[in-house]
């Protein structure tokens, strides 16, 4: 699945609590900043394989005052013509844990 993620918006499956990130795109680089929620502020960096699998580290500042830090890969897969992203996410340090999410993207 070739997918350019240039200027495409995501959010937690469902709408979540708020956090909403907008992807940049240049070659297979991507990134993007996001808040909302229990999220003051985060970035994600990485790279976009030919098949749309992205590979990200991350941090976040927390409402809390938390700062976290990670990586994740994501999976993408088409959901009744949505675009969601099957996250699976790793945590490091005093806050380390890992999961799965996922991303839906927000309609234009």
């Amino acid at each position: 699945m070739t997918i350019n993620y240039d200027g495409r918006r995501f959010r937690a499956l469902n709408g979540g609590d708020g956090v909403c990130a907008q992807y940049n795109q240049r070659g297979d680089l991507v990134w993007s900043e996001f808040e909302g929620g229990h999220v003051r502020r985060g970035t994600v960096i990485g790279t976009c394989d030919a098949d749309g699998v992205l590979r990200f580290a991350y941090t976040m500042v927390l409402q809390t005052g938390e700062v976290i830090a990670g990586h994740s890969t994501n999976w993408p897969q088409r959901v009744g013509g949505t675009l969601v992203l099957r996250e699976v996410w790793e945590r490091y340090g005093e806050h380390a844990a890992t999961g799965v999410s996922y991303l839906e993207e927000i309609p234009r």
